[in-house]
């Protein structure tokens, strides 16, 4: 049996899977559209399909104002729908991640949001540390690239382990939220104030 691609198209329109599988889906039912959309939704193709290019855009701000009215922070915690974006979970996780910046001062997301010249700066303390101890050269440069992976465990908010679980990094948490939720989460980005500090 032939299917026109007026129908896959039709298909796709109505479903959000690829070309492929819909007419997969339209030759198996015998051209009935009806039917296979039934047998998409079945096969789960429709939401791996729609999942696939799923981007975390919706979300809200997570705010944490410590007692002494001294030490804030704001985070921008992004999901896939606004759904789940209005759960006590996503609420949860936003506000605890905001009191977990607060206290813990933390300089980016990930390794990526630290700035190269502060890298540097760090490897160029390290390596002279290393020279002063007088390590052999063959053994420096692992012991440097160790001392800056702990440096980007203790200052990036992902590898942080959680201030209120502490054998829980930020980024397991936001793993296990996601999780729960079904939904791709992100940390987009974060902003920490304290009474006297600038910068």
């Amino acid at each position: 049996m032939s299917i026109s691609a007026k129908d896959v198209k039709s298909l796709r329109d109505r479903t959000g899977a690829g070309m492929m599988d819909c007419k997969k889906a339209l030759i198996e039912t015998k051209g009935n559209l009806e039917d296979a959309i039934d047998l998409m939704r079945a096969s789960g193709a429709t939401k791996a399909a729609k999942r696939a290019g799923k981007v975390a855009s919706e979300g809200t701000i997570g705010t944490y104002l410590h007692f002494d009215n001294r030490v804030a922070s704001m985070v921008e915690l992004n999901c896939e729908t606004d759904f789940v974006a209005n759960t006590d979970d996503f609420k949860a996780l936003a506000r605890d991640i905001a009191l977990h910046i607060a206290s813990q001062a933390p300089a980016g997301v990930s390794d990526a949001d630290i700035a190269p010249e502060v890298v540097d700066r760090e490897r160029k303390i390290y390596e002279e540390q290393i020279r002063e101890q007088g390590k052999p050269e063959h053994i420096a440069e692992k012991i440097v690239q160790g001392k800056l992976r702990k440096y980007f465990e203790d200052n990036t908010l992902m590898a942080q382990p959680f201030v209120k679980n502490p054998d829980q990094t930020i980024g397991e948490l936001v793993t296990e939220v996601s999780a729960r939720t079904g939904e791709k989460i992100e940390i987009a980005r974060f902003v920490r104030m304290k009474v006297g500090e600038t910068g």
